[in-house]
């Protein structure tokens, strides 16, 4: 991360704390989100607090679209903790499932 520029300003951004299991998780359902689609999605490597607080990551791994965070829950403070998900059966996951985009 580069000066005061916001991590995930320009498109999709994984966090992750370093040797996260979920990351490539995360990271293969956007690259099947976007059906083909080219984007660029940076990585992110956070370690500490202070480097939690300062991404805006609630967990490992955060995905940020545009500098937010879609899957954001009310209360969560940042952190490196482990970040499990719940898909709409209430299983756990390690990463948030998505639909792929559609064609043009």
């Amino acid at each position: 991360m580069s000066g005061s520029r916001r991590v995930g300003a320009g498109g999709p951004a994984v966090l992750t704390v370093p040797d996260c299991p979920n990351g490539p998780v995360v990271e293969a359902r956007i690259a099947a989100a976007l059906n083909g689609r080219a984007a660029e999605v940076e990585r992110v490597e956070v370690r500490g607090e202070a480097g939690a607080v300062r991404s805006g990551m609630t967990g490992s791994p955060t995905v940020l679209l545009d500098g937010v965070d879609p899957f954001a829950q009310a209360g969560v403070v940042p952190g490196v903790s482990c970040r499990i998900h719940r898909g709409v059966d209430g299983a756990t996951d390690g990463g948030p499932a998505w639909t792929p985009c559609a064609g043009p």
